[in-house]
């Protein structure tokens, strides 16, 4: 097995912990068995232990996140559906583990205390960066920059705490009701075309 091989299995070990279990229900020797490592191989990757390898899958999480909103722009062109696309993508993964697998960034963000700085700097860093890939999207629909940054605040609470719901109650529709709701609010908020004479 290639050192980075590792790396990546370790990462991804604690992704899939975090989605089920979040970060203090995942021991040690459970994370390390999943990536197939020895012990010596996650403190050669991450000498902070756990914490760093946690901090390490929010950023992968983060940069997966952002590359599928951008992704789901470009096919669409409309924020509007390329949110649903978003959304949709979610949910079905979400079905798919049984609403057994949520998201890992509000997994690890509701158990986290003071204690825990670098992973509360990550999330903190890894929400603003989704913030700012949504509002720039919006930006380039023609919203405002101003109206674009607090929608996208709203669309990033929305979608995580559907995800949320959806996951507790076993059922789609919560998502469901997000997805409607935000949709009409983005019509509401959508730039007027300008008037041709």
């Amino acid at each position: 097995m290639k050192p980075s091989d590792a790396k990546q299995r370790l990462i991804g070990a604690m992704i899939d912990a975090l989605q089920r279990r979040g970060l203090h229900g995942s021991g040690l020797t459970e994370l390390l068995a999943a990536a197939d490592a020895p012990k010596g191989v996650l403190y050669h990757h991450f000498p902070g232990g756990k914490t760093e390898l946690a901090v390490a899958a929010i950023d992968l999480t983060i940069a997966r996140l952002c590359d599928s909103m951008e992704a789901s722009m470009a096919a669409s062109g409309d924020p509007g559906a390329a949110l649903m696309i978003w959304i949709n993508g979610a949910q079905k993964r979400l079905d798919a583990s049984h609403y057994e697998r949520g998201c890992p960034l509000a997994t690890i963000a509701l158990e986290t205390t003071a204690d825990d700085v670098a992973i509360r700097a990550a999330l903190a860093k890894g929400f603003a960066a989704l913030r700012e890939r949504i509002a720039n999207s919006l930006t380039q629909a023609g919203y405002e920059a101003a109206s674009a940054h607090a929608t996208a605040a709203l669309l990033l609470a929305a979608y995580e705490g559907g995800l949320l719901q959806a996951r507790v109650a076993g059922t789609p529709e919560p998502m469901a009701l997000v997805s409607a709701a935000l949709l009409t609010y983005l019509k509401l908020q959508r730039p007027k075309e300008p008037d041709h004479e």
